[in-house]
């Protein structure tokens, strides 16, 4: 009998089905079953109470089983929320594990490689990894997944020749099991730690090796994360690499339970991507948008809610020392264009959105562009005078500005950095950016810049140069993972 405040757990195994015709010996059987499983129950119990290792796993299992109650509970409004947006209708089918027809038969002889990456930003990073794939592994086909219709554009425009792309399933059990046996991968990659845990645990017990490349934890993910622990460390136990961005994010992972030999740090896949993205970039977009040669440009990229009235406020300032100034506002998500648009009239502002201009010439002094394009905005960085970048100057951890970077643009960012934190610091630190606390900040900084021409340049410069000296991480990446396919 237990004593007052004894540690216990609460264990259950898999039913017994007694058959109604049953014999006396089919009845002695069943008996010696439900013995055997109970003697088994009273060990695993005794050992989970004694051994922390055991317990934790227990939990695991146990945090495993309410995850999926939860998502079946949740199940009708998750389907309800995604077919009341009609950007999602469109890839509903493939989620629910209803892949193209035909697929599974050409996918029959097990060599595919599945790329997994949730959205636009994921889908660009990994692009230079899948083309140095294919390169290796010619004879196999990739599939790239997402769950947005921004992701499948990019990986439509970027890997057409490459790669084709799917939607990734939800993480139900009859989903994934149906995805997975449709594709027969021989490798899952997941890019930026994506984590499905069901996916994921269908995958290991299919002995498919997983991967997490280009792995990062911001700071309010890993503190969330920590606290379910037991959770995750089963969910990690699944991934034959984790090749992380940094020496925090490998810190991190570890300390969330991922095999500390299983786990390398290779770099920001990002850092090589955007070589790609300059080299393209140089065609000129000044007369599509109006632009004078004699102009300068001050661009806001992926901004946020609360962050354009911030820079609307910026511009009307800097005008006054630089009257020659056009601002471009790219929203991170297109949908905003309206409401930049009415933000700016609000200052007094012109304003023309990006697809409204069709060639027109725009009458020349103070005006704003709200750009409503996707995969535009990379290829006016070399455009640029001055750049910020949003998602900085609110809690949101900030977007990467490594891209005008690499163009050799001095950028600007505010004090929301936690998902860039070592680039944005190295970027100081090397005089290629300039941090700032507020939004306060932000016009006199800009003014103090383009005043100063020949400083802009060499922060420019010096951010260029830094781009440079991080590249490498797509061969580091690509090494690793031909290690763990000849596995």
């Amino acid at each position: 009998m237990p004593r007052p405040f004894s540690r216990a757990c609460f264990l259950w195994g898999e039913p017994i089905t007694v058959p109604r015709s049953a014999t006396r010996a089919d009845l002695e059987a069943k008996r010696m079953e439900l013995e055997s499983a109970l003697n088994r129950l009273g060990d695993e119990a005794d050992q989970a109470v004694a051994d922390p290792e055991h317990r934790r796993d227990l939990l695991g299992r146990i945090l495993f089983g309410l995850y999926n109650i939860l998502l079946l509970a949740a199940a009708p409004v998750v389907l309800a929320i995604l077919f009341g947006k009609k950007r999602c209708r469109s890839g509903l089918v493939q989620r629910m594990g209803w892949l193209p027809h035909g697929l599974a038969e050409e996918c029959r002889d097990g060599q595919t490689i599945w790329v997994h990456a949730v959205s636009m930003g994921e889908a660009t990073a990994v692009v230079p990894l899948v083309k140095a794939l294919k390169r290796r592994y010619p004879q196999d086909r990739i599939f790239v997944s997402t769950v947005t219709e921004t992701g499948r554009e990019t990986v439509l425009r970027r890997l057409g020749e490459e790669a084709r792309h799917v939607y990734f399933p939800l993480d139900f059990s009859f989903s994934v099991r149906r995805a997975l046996d449709t594709v027969r991968p021989r490798a899952f990659i997941c890019v930026e730690t994506e984590l499905w845990p069901n996916f994921l645990r269908a995958v290991a017990a299919r002995g498919i090796p997983a991967v997490l490349v280009n792995g990062r934890l911001s700071t309010d993910s890993f503190q969330g994360y920590l606290r379910l622990a037991p959770f995750f460390r089963r969910v990690l136990s699944a991934f034959s690499l984790c090749s992380m961005q940094t020496d925090r994010d490998v810190e991190r992972i570890v300390r969330l339970g991922a095999d500390p030999r299983r786990v390398a740090r290779t770099g920001n896949l990002k850092f090589d991507q955007i070589v790609v993205d300059a080299a393209s970039s140089i065609t000129s977009r000044r007369a599509e948008l109006g632009i004078r040669p004699h102009e300068d440009i001050f661009l806001a990229g992926s901004t946020h809610p609360g962050e354009e009235d911030a820079v609307l406020a910026c511009y009307a300032r800097v005008l006054k020392a630089c009257p020659g100034l056009v601002l471009i506002i790219a929203p991170r998500h297109i949908e905003r264009a309206d409401e930049v648009m009415a933000s700016a009239k609000a200052h007094g502002l012109a304003v023309f959105l990006r697809t409204a201009l069709g060639g027109h010439q725009p009458s020349e002094g103070p005006r704003v562009i709200v750009l409503d394009t996707r995969g535009e905005l990379a290829s006016l960085y070399p455009e640029s005078t001055v750049v910020f970048v949003g998602g900085s100057l609110v809690p949101v951890g900030g977007h990467s500005p490594l891209e005008p970077a690499a163009c050799g643009k001095t950028v600007v960012f505010g004090p929301h950095m936690d998902h860039f934190a070592e680039v944005a610091e190295g970027l100081v630190s090397l005089g290629g950016g300039r941090q700032i606390a507020n939004a306060d900040e932000l016009p006199a900084v800009m003014t103090a810049l383009l005043e100063d021409r020949s400083r802009l340049e060499t922060m420019g410069k010096a951010a260029r140069e830094f781009v440079r000296a991080n590249q490498g991480a797509v061969a580091r990446t690509e090494a690793l993972i031909a290690q763990v396919l000849q596995e």
